[in-house]
């Protein structure tokens, strides 16, 4: 599985760059937390993967998509959101917002997370394309296996 999110087409994301297409093309599933901007990035990313997606507070209106999804995946329940608020008490926070998730998948910061507290492990794959402050855009890949969340890794692509 392979989370992104934070893509920022067309201004940071002409196509899918290579050294994410590398991480893409062996994903079983793509999840994307928000911030697309343009539905033609749902399409290239679809030709590696089926996506799951959220609205981020940038997506134009040809993006449809929800504010959150929850979904189980290989038995893993997955909630996604691209806003999780300010850094402090996110995972109590995501925890209340989401009380059968076993992983929040979020974006809009642009900075790489992952925490685990209360049950519940927290990730944010960062941006593959528009790095801000961070030393590297990135993407997640995320291992499951019947129901457990086995490795979780950020991933520089830049």
């Amino acid at each position: 599985m392979v989370a992104l999110s934070d893509t920022h087409a067309p201004r940071y994301w002409k196509s899918c760059p290579p050294r994410v297409a590398k991480q893409l093309r062996g994903a079983d599933v793509i999840l994307h937390a928000g911030d697309v901007c343009v539905a033609s990035v749902l399409g290239e990313l679809a030709e590696y993967a089926p996506v799951h997606v959220v609205k981020g507070n940038n997506d134009g209106p040809d993006v449809a998509a929800p504010e959150t999804l929850e979904l189980t995946l290989d038995g893993l329940r997955v909630a996604m959101i691209h806003d999780s608020g300010q850094a402090k008490g996110r995972p109590a926070r995501m925890r209340r917002r989401f009380p059968e998730a076993d992983l929040v998948v979020f974006g809009h910061s642009h900075i790489p997370l992952d925490e685990s507290a209360d049950g519940l492990r927290i990730f944010n794959p960062g941006s593959p394309t528009d790095r801000r402050r961070q030393p590297h855009g990135t993407v997640g890949v995320l291992t499951v296996e019947r129901g457990v969340l086995v490795e979780a890794r950020i991933v520089p692509v830049t």
